[in-house]
């Protein structure tokens, strides 16, 4: 399968719980991933990275923390993101927090194709403002895409459409119903969103990700892939901020089923997010994950 790439980095943790995972891009490039890419047949395209932004405290705004930055940098991210889906380019964005996914989603959207999500994280970020009181957006970025209520107008606003996906357009995949609020809850059941829950991923990888294309398959023309990194145990292997232990997929389960994912002629774009380089095992833990990426991308697995 040979494929051109679009690499659009975007480190950012304006949306998170504490600084770290604006890093991720550049570990991810020193970890190897562009070559591991080239070398495994991938056609590169690298727009590069953004200026960082490193997650301060916003005392004036404590339940949206850095909201204006946030919009700041999706808007950005979906020009970008735009750019590289124009040329042809399936889009790899390297995050950043999860709202990095926001941008990604609004930049696929100008294609005027009916645009499907599969959003693989053991979280359904379907949370707003007044329903936790961290005040961290990136556990919020799937409300702020559906329109939910008491979502921060802006970042609603922040795309080409309002809200920028339905329902019918989302499937949540290797989701956790253990880590879901009481208020996550009530809305996948209010939008009778679609879910392949974690265990079920862990019983079967590929035939979970096989059943998650062929039901957005009668839903979309293309599908765009949100990967966030905790989705994976902590315990198995560290590399998210999230430091959720003994919950979550085995690394070789998450990079089993993202593989056979990817390997889907109805994918159009890629999103890493939730890497914390600092809680990496070493840097051959990174070069791993790397080289997992550039093999499902190429089509040739997981490493």
């Amino acid at each position: 399968m040979s494929r051109s790439v679009g690499v659009i980095g975007v480190p950012t943790s304006a949306g998170a719980f504490a600084p770290g995972q604006e890093k991720a891009p550049s570990a991810l490039r020193e970890a190897g991933l562009l070559d591991a890419l080239t070398g495994a047949g991938v056609e590169i395209h690298d727009h590069g990275d953004r200026e960082g932004w490193r997650w301060r405290p916003e005392r004036r705004n404590p339940r949206s923390q850095n909201a204006s930055k946030v919009v700041e940098i999706v808007r950005d991210t979906a020009r970008r993101v735009d750019d590289a889906r124009s040329a042809g380019e399936l889009t790899l964005a390297l995050g950043g927090d999860c709202t990095v996914g926001i941008g990604t989603v609004a930049g696929h959207l100008a294609a005027g194709e009916e645009l499907g999500l599969i959003y693989f994280d053991q979280h359904a970020d379907l949370n707003v403002p007044a329903s936790v009181p961290e005040g961290a957006l990136d556990w919020m970025g799937m409300a702020h895409m559906l329109g939910v209520d008491g979502a921060v107008p802006e970042l609603v606003a922040a795309g080409p459409s309002t809200p920028l996906l339905t329902a019918e357009q989302v499937l949540l995949f290797g989701w956790g119903p253990d880590q879901a609020t009481a208020f996550e809850r009530q809305a996948i059941d209010d939008r009778d969103i679609d879910v392949i829950p974690d265990e079920r991923v862990a019983a079967g990888p590929e035939a979970a990700a096989d059943s998650a294309l062929e039901r957005m398959r009668g839903r979309c023309d293309r599908v765009l892939v949100h990967f966030d990194v905790d989705v994976i145990d902590f315990t198995d292997f560290p590399l998210s901020e999230n430091t959720g232990r003994n919950q979550g997929l085995s690394f070789e389960h998450a990079t089993q089923a993202l593989a056979r994912l990817l390997a889907s002629e109805l994918v159009a774009g890629l999103t890493i997010t939730e890497l914390n380089p600092a809680h990496a095992e070493g840097p051959e833990s990174l070069e791993r994950f790397a080289r997992s990426i550039a093999g499902a991308l190429a089509g040739t697995g997981a490493a």
